[in-house]
């Protein structure tokens, strides 16, 4: 009998195992799903802010269950980030109503996960989801950037 690369809960239970745990199970999921990235800017900002900021964002997506899991770091703002947000569908160059709140008065890293529609997904991969953070000097966004495809 072999045991699978990623045992399951019935499999660890027949071969007398340790279940694994819920965390194990999601992590894993979301090591082997679709990875996203952007990086932040204010010349990423529509229009633009001049902002000394920057940022990224890692993210993944598990196709089968539409979980997005994502890490938003930022640093250099101009101010207190005030809130975050996964915004679209907008190409970039166009700005577009929150998708996916990140938190209001956020710290970096923002570390999270969200459980996405089927027509969010389809945005997300074609490019057309951004991530931005706000600042008092900026309300409509200090940083921004598109989530693209790719490791």
């Amino acid at each position: 009998m072999s045991i699978p690369a990623r045992p399951t809960l019935y499999a660890c239970l027949a071969l007398g195992l340790a279940a694994p745990s819920v965390a194990a199970l999601s992590n894993a999921a979301a090591a082997d799903g679709e990875r996203f990235t952007a990086t932040m800017s204010g010349s990423s900002e529509v229009p633009p802010t001049g902002s000394p900021g920057t940022g990224s964002v890692q993210a993944t997506l598990d196709p089968a269950t539409r979980v997005l899991h994502y890490t938003l770091t930022f640093q250099g703002l101009t101010g207190p980030a005030t809130m975050a947000h996964f915004h679209g569908p907008a190409p970039v160059g166009a700005n577009a109503g929150v998708e996916v709140a990140l938190g209001n008065a956020p710290k970096s890293p923002i570390r999270g996960e969200a459980t996405l529609s089927t027509e969010q997904v389809e945005a997300l991969e074609q490019g057309k989801l951004y991530a931005n953070v706000h600042t008092p000097k900026h309300p409509g966004g200090e940083i921004r950037g598109q989530l693209m495809k790719g490791a």
